[in-house]
Formats: structure tokens, sequence, C-alpha cells
């Protein structure tokens, strides 16, 4: 007959469980819940419990059963700890999933080629922000308002209002005019980074784009030191048979200035398609650092002198692997980026 007593000696009982094996584990779930089991016995016999005490024993019943099932549990919980010495369940051991690893982009790895060969000639790179001021953009760099040559970099303003309107970085040189700022000669710096435009995009041009400058200031540097300079980046990046010809040329910030042009390294000054017949290939501007540009920025033109020069990523990637179309560097198709997954 249930009891009260009953259930109370029973809820005594599971404390006292203990289950050494996986198999003396089954035996006590079946003893207590199984269709024989001793909770099962309790709710056959609920029936004759008088209506006035069901509600009453309905409740410790179900408690009971409760209290059974979460002991159980426990048991098993132990048991497992015991089996897997406290460790987790998996194999920490084995290895993982294979995981497909990203390539380094031909911009970067170009980049970093050029870099390196600077940092060989004793240059140190600097870097600036892409958002800039008109001063540091243009002004400081020879270009008056209404001067022309501004017409030859169409610009993204940020805010074309006031008198030194914000707008993205046209080129790198104001990198340039941040180092004089802060810094006497002698310098010696190359200034990597983003520039923009608004040009239409097409296969050789692009309204966001990459470049390389660099800037050499110090007493007594002439055009030969330029020229020389350019020469041994020439050879380290394209290879000892290149040849470099200098072209006259105009830009505000520098005078006399030059474009630059190296021998083509597919044909060997022969002509092919890619230099178009002509045996050379642009990659540069250069020229000597206008005097007005060092007394904008307060170095003295009568004591000091020197070069500066900027280059392209995207034109030099595209000589150094043929790539004849630059869109390409922006469209992150994993079919040509994988090409450069094996250049160190």
């Amino acid at each position: 007959m249930i009891s009260q007593q009953k259930i109370e000696e029973l809820q005594a009982a599971l404390q006292e469980l203990k289950a050494a094996r996986e198999q003396e584990l089954e035996e006590l779930r079946i003893q207590w819940l199984g269709k024989k089991g001793e909770i099962t016995r309790l709710f056959e016999e609920f029936r004759t419990v008088s209506p006035e005490q069901k509600r009453e024993f309905g409740q410790r019943l179900n408690q009971l059963k409760t209290a059974a099932q979460n002991r159980i549990n426990e048991l098993r919980e132990a048991l497992d700890q015991i089996a897997g010495g406290g460790k987790a369940s998996f194999d920490l051991t084995k290895p993982g999933d294979r995981m497909d690893l990203g390539a380094r982009h031909p911009i970067s790895i170009t980049r970093e080629e050029i870099l390196s060969i600077f940092r060989k000639f004793g240059y140190s790179v600097a870097e600036g922000p892409e958002i800039e001021d008109d001063w540091h953009v243009f002004s400081a760099l020879n270009f008056p308002p209404e001067h022309p040559a501004r017409d030859m970099q169409d610009t993204f303003f940020v805010s074309p209002g006031g008198e030194n309107p914000i707008l993205l970085r046209t080129h790198t040189s104001s990198v340039q005019v941040r180092t004089m700022e802060r810094q006497q000669p002698p310098i010696r710096v190359v200034c990597p980074g983003r520039v923009f435009r608004n040009e239409a995009i097409s296969a050789r041009a692009h309204c966001i784009f990459h470049q390389v400058e660099g800037l050499y200031i110090d007493k007594n540097v002439s055009f030969a030191d330029l020229k020389q300079a350019i020469l041994l980046f020439a050879r380290e990046m394209f290879g000892p048979e290149t040849q470099i010809r200098m072209r006259p040329s105009y830009f505000p910030f520098t005078e006399p200035s030059a474009e630059v042009d190296v021998s083509c390294n597919i044909c060997h000054g022969k002509g092919c398609n890619i230099c178009k017949g002509t045996g050379w290939l642009e990659i540069l501007g250069c020229g000597m650092v206008d005097p007005n540009v060092l007394r904008a920025n307060g170095i003295d033109p009568e004591v000091y002198s020197g070069f500066a020069f900027g280059m392209g990523i995207e034109r030099i990637a595209m000589l150094k692997w043929q790539v004849k179309d630059l869109r390409h560097y922006f469209e992150n198709d994993l079919r040509f980026l994988r090409e450069f997954e094996t250049v160190i």
C-alpha cells in the first residue's frame, strides 16, 4: 500500500545509489524506472488512493520520479568522467580540417619588392593620411590657385569650400610635404600608399590605384644622382641588363622633370606587343625638386637641393607579370589571385 513513509524511504535510498560499471547503472535504472520498477509500482498503487489524498500523493510521486532520473544521470556522468580520465570525449591529437590559405595580393608583393629595393639604398618608409587638405596635396607642391596643372589631376573633394579644402589625395607627394615639415635635411624617404582620381575605369586606368614616391634632399644633390638612383632601381626590379632613358616632361613640383622608360624585358628592346614595338616601357616620372617647394616647406634652396620620383605600383606589376588589364587587381577573382600563390 502506498504511504508517505514509503515515499520518504525511497527518496533516502536514492542518495545511496552507486554504480561502478555501465551494466550496474543500467540495472539500477530498470530497478527504479523500468516497467516493473519501484516507482512504476507506486504509480500503479496510486489508483487506490482516496480522492482527498490524490493531489498530495501525486505531487510526491512526481518529485520522486524526477529525483530518480536526475540521480541516474549524475551516476552516468560520473562514469563518463572516469572512463575519459577527465579529458574531452574527442581526440585532441587528431589533425584538424584542412583550411585553404590565401595568397599575397600582387599589389602587396610588388609594393614590398619596391620598398625593399629602396631600403637597401638607405631610404626609410614614410606614410600619411589618405584624406588630406589642399595645402599638402597642391599648394605646398607649387600648385597655385587656378593653376592649369591642377586640371591634370581630377580630384575627389570631401569638403570643397573654404581656403583649404579637404580632399582625397591624388598622389603620395603629400607625405613628402609632411616629411619636409617635420624633418630637416638630409631626407631620404619613400612614400607608398593608395591614391584617388576621378577617372573613368578601363584596362589601363582606375579611380583608385597605388603609388610609391621617393624624395632625397641634401647638399649638392644633382640630376646625375637622380639618374643613377633610377637606373639602380630598374636593374634591381627588372634585371641587371635593364637600360633606362629619360624624356623631358613637366611636373609643377620638379624642375627639370623627366619621364623614365625602361628597356622591355620581354623582347629585350627588339619590339613586341607589350611595348607596342618601341622596345621601351614607361615606368615613372621624376625630377629635381623645385626651389619653390623647398622654400614653402621651410628648407633653404640656396643650401639644399634634391630630387623626387613617383611610380604607380599597378603599372610596375603589369610590366613585371605582363598583366594587360589592371582591373584584375580590384575584382578579387580567385582564379587570377591564385596565380600568385607561389610568388614569395
